[in-house]
């Protein structure tokens, strides 16, 4: 409520700590206040028309975020809680707002490095964009963003954000309880396929294009595995099943963005994938396909995403064939953990000698036979060893030709001739002994598994 003051000298009211003798001027800031407050809340209405339309209509995330880009005159992203963008809309001077520097090379949004609310054009670098939560109860569910193309957004565009924030969690809360449901027949469906039990191939095709997959085609069996294990963590049982529904969500959004028709299900701790590829494709190109996946999937790595080791199977060409496909993708995975450590990504038919070294039960028996062969340089403690154990892998992968060894370690021909006699002293004849070469080689393929 405006107070007024007594009159002025030629009867008119003014304001509050206003000079006297400015009615005028009085009259019209105030008129020009209550116009302000009338266009706000002509504003305020709309938007709210705008909104109810999109809920009325079941509109889904996209209209959410073209809703609001022509809020802002902008563009609109609605992302997941680790940034990952599932509507986009509008555009910034002809380019889409994942272009922007709040975004990584993968299109995610870096989260943790972008705060919420309202960002002060005093303080913030860059106040024509702003993002909210989207918040059900006390689930959080992802993040809305604007841009605008200038000027700065302002408290009242933030609270209209928030508005619309609530409008997209309806929409969010609607399509997960109906993709819960969805998910969870996929992947009994899928489980039966691999394990075998999903009856006549011709039958189990027919049911698997009624949820809109299609299997009936050359693939390969993608398994994806957290390397957490959630049955020693120290989390939450909600926490993890929150992580696990973010990780199969990740992988759901990754495989439709390429093709919808594409199988993917999530288990208790890992995806599987059916990819489609050619069937006279070599290991090298499926695993490029492949690691075009996981790298959407992993992103940079923030946003709180957890590191996962994914394998890949032969290509199956028959339903039939998908039990002994499912058991090579997860081999892949637990061979390529040993090898690699975690995120890795391994191809059954690249595992080579590791695949038997894997099948070891007692890991043991594999350090001790890594002690017996290399002798002192199986351990770091001098400082020299690990250079010399190099020395000697390029040396037998070379088949011992000294001139193409020196030329990949950058050595002298006489430097690495001494080299090669230290190494016969420290352990036998291995130029003259194919055997002990063989042991040795298996030695230093152990010495390389980081999960032993």
């Amino acid at each position: 409520m405006v107070e007024v003051a007594n009159d002025g000298p030629d009867g008119a009211q003014t304001l509050p700590g206003a000079p006297a003798g400015q009615p005028g001027a009085d009259r019209a800031a105030l008129a020009e206040l209550v116009e302000h407050q009338r266009a706000l809340l002509a504003r305020e209405d709309e938007v709210h028309r705008v909104l109810v339309r999109v809920v009325l209509d079941g509109g889904g995330l996209a209209e959410v975020a073209a809703a609001v880009a022509g809020i802002v005159g902008g563009a609109a992203t609605v992302t997941t809680t680790d940034g990952r963008v599932l509507a986009s809309a509008g555009t910034l001077e002809g380019t889409s707002p994942t272009q922007l520097a709040c975004f990584d090379r993968t299109g995610r949004l870096v989260v943790e490095d972008e705060p919420v609310g309202w960002r002060d054009p005093a303080r913030a670098a860059d106040p024509t964009r702003a993002f909210v939560r989207i918040v059900a109860g006390s689930s959080d569910l992802g993040v809305l963003g604007a841009f605008s193309p200038g000027p700065g957004l302002t408290r009242t565009d933030v609270h209209l954000l928030e508005r619309a924030a609530t409008v997209a969690a309806l929409v969010m809360t609607k399509d997960q309880a109906v993709a819960a449901v969805e998910s969870r027949y996929r992947a009994e469906f899928l489980r039966d396929a691999l394990a075998g039990r999903a009856g006549d191939p011709a039958d189990a095709a027919s049911h698997a294009s009624s949820l809109g997959w299609d299997i009936d085609r050359p693939l390969v069996v993608v398994a994806a595995e957290t390397d957490e294990n959630d049955a020693e963590t120290t989390r939450t049982a909600e926490e993890v099943r929150s992580l696990q529904e973010r990780f199969v969500r990740a992988w759901t959004q990754a495989v439709r963005a390429r093709d919808t028709s594409v199988a993917v299900a999530g288990f208790s701790q890992e995806v599987v994938v059916l990819l489609p590829v050619d069937p006279a494709a070599d290991p090298d190109t499926v695993l490029r396909a492949v690691g075009e996946l996981v790298r959407v999937v992993r992103g940079d790595g923030g946003g709180g995403r957890r590191t996962f080791t994914a394998g890949v199977s032969r290509v199956v060409t028959s339903l039939a064939e998908l039990p002994r496909a499912y058991e090579e993708a997860l081999t892949a995975v637990r061979v390529g953990r040993q090898v690699h450590g975690g995120s890795g990504l391994a191809h059954f038919d690249q595992l080579g000698i590791d695949r038997l070294l894997a099948l070891v039960p007692d890991s043991a028996d594999l350090r001790r036979f890594v002690t017996e062969s290399l002798g002192e340089l199986a351990s770091d403690d001098a400082p020299e060893n690990a250079d010399l154990r190099h020395t000697l892998a390029v040396l037998i992968d070379t088949n011992l030709n000294v001139a193409e060894t020196a030329r990949r370690l950058f050595f002298h021909y006489n430097t690495l001739r001494y080299r090669i006699a230290k190494l016969e002293r420290m352990l036998g004849p291995f130029t003259t002994d194919p055997q002990l070469r063989l042991t040795l080689a298996l030695a230093l393929r152990v010495h390389r598994m980081k999960g032993l």
